[in-house]
């Protein structure tokens, strides 16, 4: 006993040299939820952002083909160059507009996009202001950055659903405020901004000299029949202080392979030539030279895979239904379902004890902030097979509350 005190003793000593900010970082609830899943074999992984789909052969063997072509070694840091040319290339054929590739930054993952976009805007003191219920990692990405996030509630409406209220976002800028967040479609709910929605906030942004950060990783996961959601590369000017964020994860099932990027104004070229260098000296190379085969060869992978969450989205939606005690509305976009219990007020809790006693991993709605607290987030990426497992689990649980 007197060992192991003597150890926190010197483990609380330690974490006073650490940087306030950095202690100031939560630890993910989804994390926790996915420790003690990993320790059984019969859980079904529903808690994390990521399809069972693997990723297709194609990819795989492109993959392969630059590993034998000797790309292996260090390349360029804001992007092996084929790579940010096929980007630029997606969003010209994708959305008929002229982005060169002189404006794209490939990162490790979206997440290493959106991080190093804070770094490059934001100084000490700043604020963010973030629509939530929002995924976690925004919020603690800001806080790293020495900003504070600024949360702006969204509402729910049993009928339409999640909505953001411009007027309170507006009402929410200070003289503190250096860029406003928008994740569309959203990550936990499933909401998707329109495009006059987009257009309101790219005026207000530009009339107040305000970054807007665009976390467009879900945009072709959407569900009404348009095989894309709308973006602010339909909106803005090339010089707009505006940031697009996306990555190979969700859409061209590469979670692992960690390849995403950063469309910005060119001006920023070297300063994200700069944050990549002394960060993470860039992305994989040979991931790079896959990514090149899954954005020219890719489309029909991506449509199959909006076609199968959609219906997983339905099966769920179709059997949630018809239990009591559940609220939700069908999300419009990504592949999460956002739902609440009557009565629930603990959703880690609740979390755990589901987890426990039918083995279905779900994400605690308190893990997206104070907004999500009494709902629960279930990704239907999976399989159809394993959805209609987890219904049948999740409804002898919900029933028996």
């Amino acid at each position: 006993m007197e060992q192991e005190a003597e150890q926190e003793t010197s483990a609380d000593r330690l974490l006073q040299k650490v940087a306030r900010e950095t202690l100031q970082v939560h630890e993910s609830q989804i994390l926790q939820i996915a420790e003690r899943a990993m320790a059984r074999d019969d859980v079904i992984r529903l808690y994390a952002g990521e399809s069972d789909e693997p990723t297709p052969p194609f990819i795989v063997e492109a993959a392969y083909q630059a590993m034998q072509a000797g790309h292996t070694r260090y390349t360029l840091s804001q992007g092996v160059p084929a790579c940010r040319e096929e980007v630029a290339a997606y969003y010209r054929r994708m959305y008929q507009q002229p982005v060169h590739a002189d404006r794209i930054t490939v990162t490790v993952g979206g997440m290493q996009a959106l991080s190093q976009s804070l770094l490059a805007l934001c100084e000490p003191g700043d604020e963010v202001l973030v629509p939530v219920p929002v995924w976690p990692n925004i919020l603690e990405a800001t806080k790293i950055a020495r900003a504070v996030p600024r949360p702006v509630p969204m509402s729910f409406d049993d009928e339409r659903g999640w909505s953001l209220d411009l007027d309170h976002l507006i009402d929410a800028i200070t003289p503190k405020t250096k860029a406003v967040f928008i994740n569309s479609p959203a990550n936990p709910t499933g909401w998707m901004m329109n495009r006059d929605e987009m257009q309101q906030i790219l005026d207000v942004c530009r009339s107040r000299g305000i970054w807007l950060i665009s976390d467009e990783v879900y945009g072709r996961l959407v569900y009404d029949g348009s095989g894309k959601a709308p973006s602010m590369i339909d909106l803005i000017d090339p010089h707009d202080q505006v940031v697009i964020c996306n990555t190979l994860s969700k859409n061209w099932s590469m979670t692992g392979w960690r390849l995403g990027w950063a469309l910005a104004p060119a001006a920023l070229s070297p300063v994200y030539d700069n944050l990549m260098q002394y960060g993470s000296t860039g992305a994989t190379t040979f991931v790079q030279h896959a990514a090149v085969a899954a954005l020219r060869h890719g489309d029909e992978h991506v449509q199959q895979m909006g076609e199968q969450c959609q219906i997983g989205r339905d099966i769920i939606c179709d059997a949630f239904a018809q239990l009591p005690g559940v609220r939700f509305v069908r999300p419009q976009g990504a592949f999460y379902l956002f739902f609440a219990l009557e009565g629930m007020t603990d959703s880690r809790a609740v979390a755990f004890d589901i987890l426990d006693k039918v083995g279905v991993g779900l994400a605690p709605g308190s893990a997206f902030g104070p907004q999500g607290e009494g709902w629960m987030r279930l990704c239907f990426g999976v399989s159809h097979s394993t959805l209609r497992d987890a219904v049948d689990r999740l409804s002898d649980y919900i029933r028996r509350r």
